[in-house]
């Protein structure tokens, strides 16, 4: 037992520590946000919800959000990933891959999908590599027969694209052996057809193509450039697009934190492996010492994975093929992209979390892969800070958006990141103002509590929505309550939201243009 002068003393003993614990805690409170928040991550929710907005389209390029970054490359509607149709003018017929890849090329199609579309692989502007549906390379076999046979393109799969000057629609196909392809019947296409032609319909060595669609992004932007053309035009856009002021106006319009979508080779800068360009990652650097001096926190959010985790631009795939996460060592590579980006700015005040991966798409990104991952890129994290968040962000169409939840509940300072867009779907194309306005009161407020613990474990993260929808002739009002309705739901995020985008062509995805016209106020 303990007596009551022992008693005396050992409070005593306590009111300085007492003391000492009350100063520590009311001078966390006062200190800048981004400095309190460094003791949050493995005890709770940040103190202030996070309202962010994401940098989109600045060190990850996306053609759609900046179009004139792609102006100055030479036919720039044939880049990587083009995705063309070819119609023989002799046959009216459209070249196919017979069963998807792995046998001839016909011509004998009278409509186009998947077997009649070839992605382009751009070695310069009018030379390529043509990928079919089942992933082979169309090429030129020894008796001059067109095939679709080779797993990796070579010389007998590289050929030229001929354009009509006065109709770029209308082109010829040189093959490796300097002849061109022609439509001789629907069963055969063959590369030698010579050098002249009037572009005739009787031409069978000419096709109207369809470019049916088309990627722009990193790997685009790099390939289609060249490296040191790249070079110069990247680096001019990272030291504009994105400026101190940005980070000034993004703090006085009464935001908190920035979401940075980034590249796998940002690790390797200066030097990263081609297509891709070295300096985006002194831009990184001066988006930290702009947000320590604004007081802001960053997340920096591996944007795109090496193998590309989901079929788009952003992913900075080639040509829309999705191979991340299908071996060890992709995992392994990912995983020190992660331990690259939380060695360098553990020690910054502004560092609020990790996002170990945007958006992976199933069924291509498995469930059991991701896990394997975010269970690696979390401890990867954890060997540089204690106090970051890890951001874990949910699979694309998926049936179960739940299907992390326990996963991610079982590692401290874990958030779970959904993105929510009244667009990409065609239940929304009919919806009116009001019933858009009710989807999200109702339906995405459903949403999100479904995929919110009880406990706060993990946090929940609204990490991408924007005020656009299918609505035409909306007015400034109808804008208004549906960003309003949108900020009230996913303000119950744990953790937080991100608007996509700070800046875009396209004004209601710029939240610049959304404050500065009053589209959009921020509650305190």
């Amino acid at each position: 037992m303990t007596s009551s002068a022992d008693a005396a003393v050992l409070g005593r003993g306590r009111l300085p520590l007492l003391l000492l614990l009350l100063l520590v805690c009311s001078s966390c409170w006062l200190l800048p946000q981004c400095d309190a928040r460094k003791t949050l991550a493995a005890t709770g929710a940040p103190a202030t919800p996070i309202r962010a907005v994401n940098l989109g389209g600045w060190l990850l390029t996306e053609g759609w959000i900046l179009p004139s970054l792609f102006d100055g490359i030479p036919n720039n509607d044939l880049l990587d990933g083009t995705q063309l149709q070819f119609k023989s003018v002799t046959q009216n017929r459209y070249l196919v891959a017979d069963q998807g890849g792995g046998a001839a090329i016909l011509a004998d199609r009278v409509q186009a999908s998947g077997w009649e579309t070839f992605k382009l692989w751009r070695i310069d502007e009018t030379t390529f590599n043509f990928r079919v549906f089942g992933n082979q390379f169309v090429g030129v076999n020894s008796t001059g027969g067109v095939v679709a046979t080779a797993t990796v393109p070579g010389p007998s799969e590289t050929f030229q694209l001929v354009r009509r000057d006065s109709d770029k629609s209308r082109v010829r196909i040189r093959a490796p052996n300097g002849l061109f392809l022609q439509a001789k019947t629907m069963e055969s296409v063959t590369a030698d057809h010579s050098e002249d032609t009037d572009w005739g319909d009787d031409d069978p060595s000419v096709f109207v193509t369809n470019n049916v669609a088309r990627l722009q992004g990193e790997y685009q932007i790099c390939n289609g450039y060249g490296i040191a053309q790249a070079t110069q035009v990247l680096r001019n856009h990272w030291s504009t697009y994105i400026t101190e002021n940005d980070f000034s106006f993004i703090a006085s319009s009464g935001l908190n934190a920035i979401r940075i979508p980034v590249g796998w080779w940002i690790a390797s800068d200066p030097n990263p492996p081609l297509p891709f360009v070295g300096g985006s990652l002194q831009a990184l650097d001066n988006a930290f010492s702009w947000a320590e001096k604004y007081n802001l926190g960053v997340i920096v959010d591996l944007h795109a994975a090496p193998g590309s985790q989901n079929p788009y631009e952003h992913s900075a795939t080639r040509d829309g093929s999705q191979e991340w996460g299908n071996s060890d060592a992709n995992i392994a590579q990912t995983v020190r992209v992660i331990d690259f980006l939380a060695n360098r700015y553990a020690n910054s005040p502004s560092l609020l979390a990790i996002e170990l991966l945007n958006e992976p798409w199933a069924p291509g990104a498995t469930l059991p892969s991701l896990k394997k991952y975010y269970k690696n890129g979390y401890k990867a994290v954890r060997r540089h800070t204690s106090t970051a968040y890890v951001i874990m962000s949910n699979r694309l169409s998926i049936s179960d958006p739940t299907e992390l939840l326990q996963f991610a509940s079982g590692f401290s300072g874990a958030v779970l990141d959904v993105h929510y867009y009244n667009l990409f779907d065609s239940k929304f194309n009919s919806l009116t103002v009001d019933q858009n306005i009710d989807f999200v009161r109702n339906n995405r407020s459903a949403d999100l509590a479904a995929v919110t613990n009880q406990n706060g474990r993990p946090l929940t993260f609204v990490g991408e929505w924007v005020a656009e929808w299918a609505v035409q002739g909306a007015s400034m009002t109808d804008y208004q309550r549906f960003t309003q309705a949108q900020q009230d739901v996913y303000g119950r995020a744990t953790f937080g939201w991100a608007y996509w985008t700070l800046k875009n062509v396209n004004n209601h995805w710029s939240m610049q243009w959304m404050i500065q016209n009053g589209y959009m106020t921020l509650k305190n």
